[in-house]
């Protein structure tokens, strides 16, 4: 039983590094990226349909992100979607594709994108400690363990919440990083 609790706190918590890597490749850097874009949710034919699904991204000259719609009727969505979305990117629409021009960052901008980081960062740290609670209760609940398996469970479950833990603020700088990076 034991190791059913633990097995499944660590299913959880990897899902919140992967959810924090998610997240944070769609905070931009100095360069273009294609996965700026990921997230985007487009109103296609009634449905919001995410950006990729509907278009095709990529990188040009490394300061420029170029969406082409597999629709062209979606151009006008696919702008629309992006002036709303929090890049904060100009969007040129020439008629058959839409050109994201992504400028230098300022140190006002880098400074607001690492806060950004931090942000996701604790909400995943948040999350890591809910996964703790939850392990902690079933580890209380479970009739079958006695008060020093209990005990040795609930370390077991801690030392892997330091452990997560750690891994967010080593991801979250690593970001920052990079963020910062001229």
């Amino acid at each position: 039983m034991m190791e059913d609790i633990l097995e499944e706190a660590t299913m959880e918590m990897d899902e919140v590094i992967d959810k924090l890597r998610q997240g944070l490749s769609t905070v931009r850097t100095g360069r273009a990226s294609a996965l700026m874009l990921d997230g985007i949710l487009v109103e296609y034919y009634g449905a919001e349909t995410p950006l990729n699904q509907i278009s095709s991204v990529s990188v040009q000259e490394g300061r420029s992100l170029v969406v082409k719609p597999f629709d062209p009727s979606s151009l006008k969505d696919i702008e629309r979607a992006i002036e709303k979305s929090d890049l904060e990117l100009p969007v040129q629409n020439d008629g058959n594709i839409c050109r994201i021009n992504v400028p230098a960052l300022t140190e006002e901008s880098r400074l607001k994108l690492c806060k950004k980081v931090v942000k996701y960062a604790e909400e995943s740290k948040i999350v890591i400690r809910n996964a703790r609670r939850d392990a902690n209760d079933a580890v209380k609940k479970d009739d079958d363990l006695t008060e020093d398996m209990q005990k040795k469970a609930k370390e077991e479950i801690q030392k892997l919440t330091d452990k997560y833990v750690a891994t967010i603020e080593e991801i979250a700088k690593d970001k920052e990083a990079a963020i910062m990076t001229i």
